[in-house]
This record gives C-alpha cells, structure tokens and sequence, in this order.
C-alpha cells in the first residue's frame, strides 16, 4: 500500500487500484491463500484508504491490465517479467506490449533494476518486501487485516 501510495503523491493521481487477476501470471503453484481470501483481504486492507481502490481482472498481462490508465504501477521483478520474451510469442509481441504502457511508476526492489526515469522514491525499508516472503513467514509485513486473517486461518502459511 505503502508503494501506491507513494505513486498516488508522485504522479498526481486521484485514485490507484490494485489489480487483483482471477489467475495471476506465473504463480500457478500458489494455491493459499485462495483468490477469494486475497480479494477479501485486500480490499478490508484498503478501505479506509483514500485514493486506493480494488478491481478484479481476467487479465494476466500488466499491459492489457493497464489498459485505459494514466499509469501502470508494478515493482522492479514485474517490469523484468514484463521484458521476458518467455512470456510472448515473440519479439514484436513484448515490444508492442511495452509501447502499449502508460506512464511507468516503477517500485525498486532489491536484485532487480529500473530505469531512472520511472523509479518511485520508496524507503529502503521496502525494497525486500514480497508476497513469496510473507509465505515464507515474515508476517509482519501484512496488513493488519491481512495479519488477522492468516492467524485466524494460516491462509498465507509456509509452501
């Protein structure tokens, strides 16, 4: 949330949503917590926000995700996997889908690269923080309610 918000002030924008897919790119072997129990979770976790919103998408490319808006926020590992030829049928497809982008608010993280020009002023606190290490049992990175949620059900226990 931390890293939507920092976008919001940056770009100037009203509202962020967070994209939550019906089936998530490359994360096949994720069966906890369920689609039901992330959206849930997520959209408890942003509320009271102001100026975060939840959609659900069929999409699984963050260029068809990011269809009709003024900018594309993602994290350093989602523009590498946005540049991974694996994920196109070739060449002119991934080329054609980076072009396709809005604005570009890129997240640092660490072991990844950004371009200068779109990286997002996140504190350095921030830069390891990832759903895989929640699983892996570093909880205290949740939200509140997601932290509720996975002590009353060990919906993010370890995989």
């Amino acid at each position: 949330m931390e890293i939507a918000l920092t976008a919001r002030s940056v770009h100037g924008l009203d509202r962020v949503d967070l994209a939550i897919s019906l089936s998530a790119l490359g994360k096949d072997r994720v069966s906890l917590p369920t689609f039901d129990e992330r959206l849930a979770v997520i959209t408890a976790s942003v509320a009271a926000v102001d100026g975060l919103g939840v959609i659900v998408t069929e999409h699984q490319l963050i260029a068809d995700i990011a269809d009709g808006y003024d900018v594309v926020v993602m994290g350093a590992d989602k523009w590498q996997q946005i540049n991974d030829l694996s994920w196109y049928a070739g060449p002119t497809e991934r080329d054609a889908a980076i072009a396709s982008l809005p604005d570009l608010a890129l997240a640092p993280r660490a072991g990844f690269s950004v371009p200068d020009a779109h990286r997002l002023p996140v504190p350095a606190g921030l830069l390891d923080i990832s759903s895989s290490a929640v699983r892996a049992g570093r909880t205290e990175w949740m939200t509140p309610q997601a932290r509720a949620h996975h002590d009353a059900t060990g919906a993010w226990g370890h995989q």
